[in-house]
Order: C-alpha cells, then structure tokens, then sequence
C-alpha cells in the first residue's frame, strides 16, 4: 500500500510552476511590447486626427477668400460690363462724333446705293 499512496500523490500533486524569472520574462516583455506599441498606435491615430483636422481648417479659410475674390470679381465684371455698355451706346457715339470729328448727318444726295 505504500507504493500506491506515493503514485496517488504523484497523480494528485499539480504541477509547480517554475520561478517568474525563467518563464515570466518573455510572458511580461511580450505585454509590454503590446502595450507600447497600442499606445504609438493611439498616438498616431490622435496625431492623424489632429492633422487632418488643421487640413479641414485650412481649407476652410482658402474656401473663404477664394469666394470673397469670386465675389469682387463677380462684382467688378458687372461694373465693366456696365461701363462698355455705356461707352458703346449709339446716342454716345453720335454725341462724340458731332463733337470732337465734326461729322454730321449725311444729306440726300450723298448716300448713294450699289446695285
């Protein structure tokens, strides 16, 4: 019976672990390495965010005076329009002919028609 209780204890007994400096080592270098590198993961991440969010800004701020000059261009081209309407209106050019050329209305003979 001697011999079965020291079998039944073998069988019984757990296994010990071995110290924490033989295995432990590689077990807790590996959860560091993870944990570092999740946080450089979320660092870049939030830099990434913050980057894009200042391109956003950016951006912004081009649209805004990008449009403000489309508007004073808008604006200046309907003056410019206005302004060749009004130097090219026939009465105007009537007006500067008699004037500054001398030129008058043609009389009744010196129009002549071509067949």
């Amino acid at each position: 019976m001697g011999t079965g209780t020291a079998a039944s204890q073998r069988v019984l007994r757990t296994p010990r672990r071995q110290p924490a400096g033989a295995s432990g080592r590689p077990l807790r270098w590996r959860q560091v390495t993870a944990i570092v590198l999740l946080a450089v993961g979320l660092v870049g991440v939030a830099l990434l965010h913050v980057w894009l969010r200042l391109q956003v800004v950016h951006m912004g701020y081009v649209l805004a005076t990008t449009s403000k000059l489309q508007n004073q261009l808008q604006q200046e081209n309907l003056e410019l329009k206005l302004e060749l309407a009004t130097l090219t209106s026939p009465d105007r050019l009537e007006a500067l002919s008699r004037s500054r050329l001398g030129l008058r209305s043609p009389e009744k003979g010196q129009v002549i028609i071509l067949p």
